[in-house]
């Protein structure tokens, strides 16, 4: 809720702001008849919309879990995000297209001493209060404020760029309205195009913040019980709400006990110290043993032989079935990890033949 309070505030603050820029700005550009202080002022506009989308968005966000959404709503910060791209992209052709008919077509403008200062004073705010927004939404995790707030930069940017024509045309009476206004638009829409392919990203679903998955497993590992943290995979349902799930190893001589107490208190302390909710799976590990000991040392010793894995874990020998089961971890770029896996169950085999193998290549969902 705090959050959502600190969302809805900037924005508000957004709106009111430049709607004041767009009247000044708007009322300039037409008496100086400069096109470049109109599309300024309508880049205005388009900044109060984009807060407006924001707020709604957090508003929509906010609601509770219900029967058809249980893990709630959090994801649709991420469609206001996309909106906001798409204002800031048709914004940047709009630009792009006026600055092209106006090197076609230039006209006469007629700047004043006031018409600069409003322009400069634009300059100085629009670049304060894209600094605030951006900072705030990267405090909150809020990808639209960001959006918003980048937006509100390179309006600072189009804002001098029309400031340096207005000077430059008065001085040298030369008319750069249009050059400067194609080249703002061109970083308009490669600002938009970032702002879309992030957006996109999170939707699709990326590699979890290493800085987030290395402090959970740090947690995990506090514990005297816990010989080692596997498969941690977080699954965002919004900017401020994860669900995962991970893998403990931890000796076979464990009872149900001791193991359900153990997985409880460790899923409590994650969601206190890190807010994220934890579902926690079992490896049991019986190389206390040392006939079992030594097969697991042939098999780090048969690993290093492949650089494209990356981790062996989950090592267990089921005596009632002659199975040893373990997983593998290759790297991405590896094109065919079935062979190398195969591979090592092949010279696994020529060691202790008398055993089944059970190996499962999992991904390298966070950093190791």
């Amino acid at each position: 809720m705090e959050r959502e309070k600190i969302i809805v505030k900037t924005s508000i603050k957004g709106i009111v702001v430049n709607l004041i820029l767009v009247t000044f700005k708007a009322i300039v550009g037409i008496i100086a008849n400069s096109v470049m202080i109109v599309l300024d002022a309508l880049n205005n506009l388009s900044d109060a919309l984009s807060s407006i989308i924001t707020i709604i968005g957090v508003k929509l966000a906010g609601k509770m879990p219900d029967k058809k959404h249980p893990f709630g709503h959090g994801r649709i910060e991420y469609f206001s995000s996309m909106i906001i791209g798409v204002i800031v992209l048709l914004a940047g052709l709009t630009a792009f297209k006026e600055s092209v008919q106006k090197i076609i077509n230039p006209e006469e403008t007629n700047y004043t001493v006031a018409s600069l200062v409003i322009i400069a004073v634009a300059v100085v705010v629009k670049y304060v209060f894209g600094m605030y927004v951006k900072k705030t939404g990267k405090k909150i995790n809020s990808q639209s404020l960001v959006a918003s707030g980048t937006d509100a930069l390179f309006d600072s940017i189009l804002s001098l760029s029309t400031l340096i024509a207005a000077i430059i045309s008065i001085i040298w009476n030369i008319n750069l309205e249009g050059i400067l206004g194609i080249a703002i638009a061109i970083i308009i829409v490669k600002s938009s195009v970032e702002i879309l392919k992030e957006t996109i990203d999170n939707m699709i679903g990326t590699r979890t913040d290493s800085e987030i998955t290395k402090k959970i497993k740090e947690t995990i590992n506090s514990f005297e019980e816990v010989q080692g943290t596997y498969d941690l995979i977080l699954h965002n349902y919004g900017p401020d709400e994860m669900i995962g799930s991970v893998h403990i190893q931890v000796a076979d001589e464990m009872t149900a006990k001791d193991i359900h107490v153990l997985t409880k208190t460790i899923e409590s302390k994650v969601f206190i110290e890190h807010g994220i909710i934890l579902t926690i799976g079992i490896y049991a590990c019986n190389t206390s043993d040392e006939k079992f000991a030594k097969v697991k040392q042939d098999l780090d010793e048969v690993i290093k032989k492949y650089n494209s894995i990356l981790q062996l874990h989950g090592f267990y020998v089921d005596t009632r079935f002659n199975n040893i089961m373990f997983d593998l971890i290759i790297d991405f770029n590896e094109k065919k990890p079935k062979d190398i896996r195969d591979s090592v169950i092949k010279e696994m085999k020529d060691k202790y033949p008398g055993y089944e193998y059970s190996v499962i290549i999992d991904n390298d969902y966070s950093d190791l």
